[in-house]
């Protein structure tokens, strides 16, 4: 029996779980001699709810407090069972089996409340729960009133400053009593230090929890692949916008061997996305600042400093994504290539991209329509011919509205990238099959080629482009006024 001694207890005690029976509240009256112990037992329990990484918790708070209405008197077992623990001349285990016949199930729930008061023996009420475990007497009421008496030890624990240590041993006497640790307790204590803004002791719990290997796992979670401390801290750290933050703290305790759970990494994965993401919206804002002359153009060292801080990012998910594949099953491959996916596209990496969407197939994990074209808008503005062929090769067996969009999509590569004759021949393939290309898709074409002819002189595709669009009625005729072949000028109306 793991020694806690005489952690205070509180009037109000909350217990996260998912409740089975309906209620039972129990109010206590007192005075110092336990042979004057009064219980008066009415039946309340609030529920609330409380937001976990995806499901919903259950909060059950259990009041305890002084009262001397409708006063109940207990047997006389009761107040004799409660003297002969408080006076510890024998061990708790042979004095309840002496009143294991004189006791009902409520008066054994009530000896546990007795000693969870402030100022009882907290030790006493593991012995008698341990005690009660052994003899099949812990139904469900039992085992939650047990579950909130621990909760409410934990939250005057991190209260009151204790060491990290403390609140972990304490997580380990659950386990030695044979209350196990569900992952919602474990997520209660990391809540508790975060909303208190004790971020190191966050860190420092989880770290203890993982060395210790005290098991948290969800009943029914035989694989390991979803709940745990590294996994909700990272999730924590996420919904304040600290993406590279989560990602590191599961990599450092992936470092310091402390084996985090296999959901953690895609977790941090997930925060690896997202932080690339946030990147890419700072790099478009500045580019717009930019070309606006609000700032001027980023020197080549500035430049090396973003493309390394991106290389960083991705190097972090390529680790994570080793490490689910090399520990977790196969079911976890398509998860971890889709995770790549979003990187790669948030980095604009069109190959590697394209790769990961490959992957995915392989594994039975179909991306949908809208990925491959976004993929392949990133090809097209790189100009990757090879990657843009096979990506188009999808388009023989997709209807009409779905080969529409995916045009659409290449076509917006290619003027992105500045490729503006591949962006014409777009056109015209998509008016060749019965396609009409958008607006100002066509006008941000024609704008690309008139700029190209200023530099080149090359108006030979212009004008092309031009034809066709006029014989298809989606502009007027392009009029040539004159050309002057010595100097090699064309004189025409843009359109």
């Amino acid at each position: 029996m793991a020694s806690i001694s005489r952690i205070p207890g509180v009037n109000n005690l909350v217990l996260t779980y998912s409740p089975a029976s309906n209620h039972c509240s129990i109010f206590f009256s007192t005075n110092h001699q336990p042979n004057k112990v009064k219980i008066q037992s009415r039946t309340k329990i609030s529920t609330g709810i409380v937001k976990g990484t995806n499901k919903t918790l259950k909060s059950v708070q259990l009041d305890v407090f002084m009262t001397s209405d409708d006063e109940d008197e207990m047997s006389e077992g009761f107040f004799e069972a409660i003297e002969e623990l408080e006076r510890m001349g024998r061990e708790p285990s042979d004095v309840l089996e002496e009143m294991n016949d004189k006791l009902s199930s409520r008066e054994f729930q009530l000896v546990l409340v007795y000693f969870a008061q402030e100022g009882r023996d907290s030790w006493c009420a593991l012995e008698v729960f341990e005690w009660l475990k052994k003899e099949n007497k812990v139904d469900k009421e039992t085992m939650e009133l047990m579950v909130s008496i621990m909760c409410t030890w934990m939250k005057k624990l991190i209260e009151g400053k204790s060491k990290v240590e403390d609140v972990v041993d304490l997580l380990a006497d659950m386990d030695c009593v044979g209350l196990k640790t569900s992952f919602s307790m474990i997520e209660k204590v990391i809540s508790l230090y975060w909303e208190l803004g004790e971020k190191e002791e966050t860190v420092a719990f989880v770290k203890e929890v993982l060395r210790r290997g005290i098991s948290c796992l969800d009943a029914g979670d035989n694989d390991g692949n979803k709940g745990g401390p590294a996994g909700y801290l990272a999730w924590k750290m996420m919904e304040e916008g600290s993406y590279i933050d989560a990602a590191k703290l599961v990599i450092h305790l992936k470092e310091c061997n402390l084996n985090p759970e296999i959901y953690s990494y895609l977790i941090a994965m997930t925060a690896v996305v997202k932080e690339l993401n946030e990147f890419a919206k700072s790099l478009r804002k500045l580019k717009g600042f930019t070309k606006c002359g609000l700032i001027t153009e980023l020197d080549m060292e500035n430049i090396g400093l973003i493309e390394n801080y991106q290389e960083d990012l991705l190097a972090h998910g390529l680790r994570l994504s080793k490490w689910v594949i090399e520990e977790g099953g196969p079911s976890l491959h398509g998860v971890v290539h889709e995770r790549l996916l979003a990187m790669y596209v948030c980095a604009g990496r069109g190959l590697e991209a394209e790769r990961e969407l490959w992957e995915m197939k392989l594994v039975g994990k179909e991306a949908d329509g809208d990925l491959y074209d976004i993929v392949l808008a990133i090809c097209a503005s790189q100009n990757e011919t090879g990657s843009i062929n096979r990506l188009l090769t999808r388009m023989e067996i997709t209807s009409s509205l779905r080969r529409t969009k995916t045009f659409s999509w290449l076509l917006r590569g290619y003027i992105k990238g500045g490729h503006f004759k591949d962006a014409a021949e777009t056109v015209i393939k998509m008016l060749d099959v019965g396609l009409c290309p958008e607006f100002l898709d066509r006008v941000a074409v024609l704008q690309g080629l008139s700029r190209k002819i200023q530099v080149s002189g090359n108006v030979d595709v212009y004008l092309n482009l031009c034809k066709r669009l006029s014989d298809a009625n989606l502009i007027g005729p392009c009029l040539v006024y004159l050309h002057l072949r010595k100097h090699k000028l064309w004189v025409i109306k843009m359109l």
